[in-house]
């Protein structure tokens, strides 16, 4: 857990610790917002705090524990292995909560309280969430159960209703531009990042750090090949499900377009439509990756229409008639 929290970060666990000071923090939190703003870090910061009392030396004994996942009185819960341990699971299932809810019901072994952290929350599927709402109606007291969730309009409104939100929001620009060279990045590439990112800081300093740059750039150049007929829409289908970025690809790839949507207007109404319904197909395509259907076919639907100008089918076997070789 880093030591410094990102400014967005700070303003968010600060509320919460005014609220816990005030007698208005409930024991059910939910924490959204985007993805990669640090919510997991702020629920891990105020974990140490609930943990230790309030206590500045307890709060700086339990912090390496947090860190390290060994703190017998905070619980974690997320995707774990299938049965044949041969991969995660995209869903956390209705055993997982009820392991949760047998270990609230012991007493803390530090004496204080015990934090369940669930992240992603949105990932629990329809018997977990119902097994979860006992737990959520029948607190017991310093039990504190906390949802991360980059999506929490996937949870059940009877879920949501009975959790505090926690919102996390974009900083403005010149706030997340100056975090960005506080990391270490040169001012000019971290512009271009966050505003690619459309603001998101989290996303720009992954892209700065890693490749997420260099894929954006390769995305848009196989889109602008396969539209002017200078490409094998196969080859690079099988090339962008080939590896661990497929996902990411796909996100790089429906941002493109929108920037492209944009550009379009009212100038063009029919290529706006395109456009915009292979968006969605692109957002959609992202959610198929995280089920059995084979990534390279995904990505074959996707890019032939995108070729061809077609609304694309995710999931559809492509036949590869018509494809140049």
């Amino acid at each position: 857990m880093s030591e410094v929290l990102a400014p967005w970060q700070q303003r968010v666990h600060d509320h919460a610790l005014a609220t816990l000071a005030a007698g208005r923090l409930g024991h059910a939190l939910l924490l959204c917002g985007p993805a990669g703003l640090g919510k997991r870090a702020v629920a891990g910061r105020l974990a140490a705090y609930v943990l230790s009392g309030g206590e500045p030396a307890a709060e700086a004994r339990n912090r390496p524990l947090i860190a390290a996942g060994t703190h017998p009185d905070l619980h974690i819960v997320s995707f774990e292995h299938n049965r044949e341990g041969t991969r995660l699971r995209t869903e956390i299932v209705i055993e997982q909560i009820r392991e949760l809810g047998r270990k609230l019901a012991l007493t803390p072994q530090y004496g204080r309280a015990q934090v369940a952290i669930i992240d992603p929350a949105d990932a629990l599927n329809t018997a977990a969430c119902n097994a979860l709402l006992k737990t959520l109606e029948e607190p017991a007291p310093g039990r504190y159960l906390w949802l991360v969730s980059a999506r929490p309009g996937r949870l059940p409104a009877t879920i949501r209703s009975r959790c505090q939100q926690l919102e996390f929001r974009l900083p403005q620009r010149e706030e997340a531009l100056a975090w960005l060279c506080a990391q270490g990045h040169a001012p000019t590439p971290a512009a271009e990042a966050l505003e690619i990112a459309r603001g998101h800081p989290g996303l720009a300093d992954q892209w700065l750090r890693g490749t997420g740059l260099a894929l954006r750039r390769e995305v848009a150049t196989d889109l602008d090949a396969l539209e002017a007929g200078r490409a094998d829409a196969l080859e690079a289908a099988l090339r962008w499900g080939g590896d661990e970025q497929a996902g990411e690809r796909l996100y790089h790839a429906a941002e493109y377009v929108r920037d492209r949507a944009g550009a379009a207007g009212l100038t063009d109404p029919e290529r706006l439509h395109k456009l915009a319904a292979w968006f969605d197909a692109a957002n959609r395509a992202r959610e198929l990756l995280r089920s059995t259907v084979r990534t390279d076919l995904v990505m074959a639907d996707l890019l032939l229409a995108w070729r061809d100008g077609a609304r694309p089918q995710p999931g559809r076997v492509p036949t590869g008639k018509g494809e140049k070789r």
